[in-house]
């Protein structure tokens, strides 16, 4: 589990297909002695797990699933990825509760300067708007961001600038594929929800009609 606020940045300097998905390798920053195999790491808002430790390199193994579902199939060598480790239990969440479980991916539509920010607008598919809410949360490649003027397809994220400045969000263009995590509670909340009015319309509900229609034909025998 992650919180959105990216550590590092790292440079992939390796990609190797194989039969099962792809092997990422790259450079970073963190410090490689903090770091042990098995331990999960979020690149660019995908949860994955450490299979190698060189000198100064990680390297990941991702699945064919990670690479239908993420945009870790289009990187290429050169190319730089968000970083965060995984939380300690007494760690602060100074974004949000972030999973690595990439529901879709969506694309910057517009980056809008304002003042020292920037303003960028993301646009995602249908089944992913219904999880934003006005001021809600949502991670973007990995990057726990605050949500507004939420539409079905789109919304917008203010980027300031050490927000800018530390991601990989300061090298994207408009047309670039980004990875989305919606908050986890709105799906649970939507889950519980369905469930207990499906529950209500095939039991109370049906009982309810079954006993008006009783009480209709008692009254009409009178």
């Amino acid at each position: 589990m992650f919180s959105g606020i990216v550590e590092a940045t790292g440079t992939i300097i390796r990609i190797d297909h194989t039969a099962a998905g792809a092997r990422l390798t790259l450079t970073t920053s963190v410090p490689l002695a903090e770091v042990g195999l098995g331990e999960s790491i979020c690149v660019n808002g995908t949860c994955l797990t450490v299979t190698a430790i060189g000198e100064a390199t990680l390297s990941f193994d991702v699945s064919a699933e990670s690479l239908r579902r993420t945009t870790l199939g289009d990187l290429r060598p050169g190319d730089q990825v968000n970083l965060e480790q995984s939380l300690r239990l007494n760690d602060r969440i100074s974004g949000h509760l972030v999973f690595g479980h990439v529901d879709g991916v969506g694309h910057i539509k517009a980056i809008k300067p304002e003042g020292d920010s920037f303003l960028y607008t993301f646009e995602i598919p249908p089944d992913l708007g219904r999880y934003l809410v006005e001021k809600g949360s949502v991670a973007v490649d990995g990057i726990s961001l605050t949500v507004f003027h939420c539409q079905p397809t789109a919304f917008t994220c203010a980027i300031i600038p050490h927000t800018y400045q530390v991601t990989t969000l300061h090298s994207k263009q408009p047309g670039d594929r980004v990875n989305i995590e919606s908050d986890m509670q709105g799906k649970y909340i939507e889950k519980f929800v369905r469930e207990a009015v499906t529950d209500f319309l095939s039991g109370p509900l049906q009982d309810l009609r079954h006993e008006l229609a009783t009480l209709r034909q008692q009254l009409g025998s009178k």
